[in-house]
């Protein structure tokens, strides 16, 4: 080897020596920030969760339709219902509005012959999974 080349040798050395020395890695350290009412809408869902209990408990279907009028009865139902549970449930083809989760059977059939005054259509169902 020449002369030259083992000055270019060590140069290449020393300056991938000295390089590799002013390298940072990451120092596993992770900052998280989040919104406070990220733990309050993870509250609410927790709170909905436990209390949609499909297997075990009766409903009232008030309307079977297409989405606008499945909305519509839905807000009816919840502006003269506030106390009781009302969602939309899309069974394919069509929206269904199921109000109330009655623990028995005497209950749901209670509150069924009070909607069917203004809800002549509506029936008991005990939906499953």
């Amino acid at each position: 080897m020449n002369h030259l080349s083992q000055i270019r040798l060590f140069t290449t050395l020393f300056l991938l020596l000295f390089l590799s020395q002013k390298l940072v890695a990451q120092d596993g350290k992770i900052n998280i920030s989040q919104d406070p009412k990220f733990e309050q809408l993870l509250n609410e869902k927790r709170k909905i969760n436990s209390s949609i209990t499909i297997n075990d408990r009766y409903k009232i279907q008030i309307f079977n339709g297409d989405s606008e009028n499945s909305k519509k009865t839905l807000m009816d139902f919840k502006k003269a219902n506030k106390d009781m549970d009302a969602t939309i449930v899309f069974s394919t083809p069509m929206y269904k509005v199921w109000v109330g989760n009655f623990k028995t059977r005497i209950e749901a059939e209670k509150n069924l012959s009070d909607l069917k005054k203004k809800y002549p259509n509506a029936f008991l169902i005990k939906p499953n999974k």
